[in-house]
């Protein structure tokens, strides 16, 4: 019997065999989006079981443990790792038609060459066979990273970050490139409880008074300095809510002022204060020729129990509802304008503002980088294989997909990287159905060049890497 997971996986006609075994399969890997511990890559650690490599941090099992019916102590809380991985091959042979079915079992046959189902049946041999090979050297984070032919990471840090690993990182000459990339939320969103107490960190970090909007620039700006040192491509934003309210600078000032002072601020002003530090920030993010991207749309913690007891990023959030079109489109318009518009990729994990994004990113490029504005590839909701296939058709409806900087994992698993493999068996399916239906021809060095350039060469290109 033909295992589940096989060479021809998901590849339902020749055209797309051909494309993926021939041109898709052995190009290296660039994730220039992930939430990897760069101090894991710098100790070349070991995980001790799968509990550790698979569960830990990740809210894409966790959801579906509790959708199962899974008690939160399996979960999250103090049973051990093998009762915490038991549970999770419980769940497993429910989550038929969730990318988690696929992804787990592509791991399992890629990384362990273990082809059997995960099951509660199969879970205590799966457990000790995977067990014993993760504590062998093969299996160290820098290992995996060889492994899979990666070539760029693209971390995700915290202007008020120390940025250590990353600087011992860059002396240690690995055969990839670990890169901090830019995540200022917590300057932008000021309506946050956390935020005083953020200011105050970077002013640590930056051995300067934060105490008006002036120095907050300065110390972000000088912050932008030290990650561009260590080889920073991109900056990253997560927006709940896309805002465009115009503003002067003393009217931001005023903001800050009030916030800081211990004041409530308007949602106006609030939006006010945004506008023009994400302006500020994105301008300096073109003269540094970064990439800014725009992850946009997450409704977070929507469960105000659980997040009381576990805290955020637990598996609570889910998809906001927000139409982007006039605040997003305003302010990309804003900043050409100023003749300062970065590179930027447009995400949104509501799949229903695929074609809005594709129609504005249409709207800002220009002869000098083709494809400056991107959609990014389907985000955290939408990384099943229906979301990524109607990403790419409305990319491609509405703007070239062959400029497409295609997969990030988005992950904090090392052994996420297949999920480049689960894409591009995806792009070259998607591509080979387009052939059979007769809408694209067997041209296959047209075809070839789609492939190899949305796997590979447009993001090293895109990215300066």
């Amino acid at each position: 019997m033909t295992a589940f997971i096989h060479e021809d996986f998901l590849l339902q006609s020749q055209v797309a065999r051909t494309l993926y075994h021939d041109y898709a399969k052995h190009l290296p890997l660039i994730d220039y989006h992930n939430h990897l511990p760069p101090g894991e890559i710098l100790n070349d650690k070991n995980f001790d079981n799968l509990a550790q490599i698979w569960l830990s941090g990740d809210h894409y099992k966790w959801r579906a443990m509790r959708a199962n019916g899974i008690a939160e102590e399996y979960i999250t809380g103090n049973k051990s790792d093998y009762e915490k991985f038991l549970a999770w091959a419980e769940t497993v042979p429910n989550t038929l038609g969730n990318p988690l079915y696929h992804w787990t079992h592509l791991e399992l046959s890629s990384y362990f060459g273990i082809d059997t189902l995960l099951n509660k049946d199969t879970a205590e041999a799966i457990w000790e066979e995977s067990r014993e090979k993760l504590q062998s050297p093969e299996f160290s984070t820098q290992s995996l990273l060889r492994k899979d032919n990666v070539v760029f990471l693209g971390t995700t840090d915290d202007p008020a970050d120390a940025l250590t690993t990353h600087e011992q990182l860059g002396q240690s000459h690995l055969p990839f490139d670990v890169s901090p990339s830019y995540r200022p939320d917590q300057a932008l969103h000021l309506e946050k409880d956390s935020f005083p107490s953020w200011v105050q960190q970077l002013a640590e970090m930056t051995g300067k008074s934060i105490s008006s909007y002036g120095e907050l620039l300065a110390a972000l700006d000088e912050r932008i300095e030290a990650f561009d040192a260590l080889g920073t491509r991109s900056s990253d934003h997560g927006m709940t809510d896309m805002v465009y309210e115009p503003a002067s600078e003393a009217e931001a000032a005023a903001v800050f002022q009030k916030r800081i002072n211990g004041e409530a601020v308007t949602t106006e002003e609030a939006a006010k204060y945004k506008t023009y530090t994400l302006l500020h920030l994105a301008e300096r993010y073109a003269a540094k020729d970064w990439v800014m991207q725009l992850h946009l749309h997450p409704l977070r913690n929507t469960n105000t129990a659980m997040l009381q007891r576990l805290g955020g990023d637990s598996g609570f959030d889910a998809i906001h509802d927000q139409l982007p079109a006039r605040p997003l489109a305003a302010f990309l318009d804003q900043l050409e304008q100023n003749g300062a518009l970065p590179k930027t990729v447009l995400y949104s994990v509501n799949a229903n503002n695929n074609n809005t994004l594709a129609a504005i990113a249409g709207s800002f490029q220009n002869s000098e980088i083709p494809g400056k504005v991107q959609v990014g590839t389907a985000w955290w909701f939408n990384d099943h294989i229906d979301g990524m296939e109607n990403q790419m058709k409305s990319l491609a409806s509405i703007g070239l997909i062959s400029n497409f900087i295609g997969m990030l994992t988005d992950s904090r698993s090392f052994l996420s990287f297949s999920r480049h493999e689960y894409f591009r068996r995806i792009l070259c399916n998607l591509i080979g159905t387009w052939v059979e239906e007769g809408k694209a021809p067997y041209d296959l060095k047209l075809l070839s060049t789609y492939v190899e350039n949305i796997c590979y060469y447009n993001a090293k290109k895109y990215f300066s890497i």
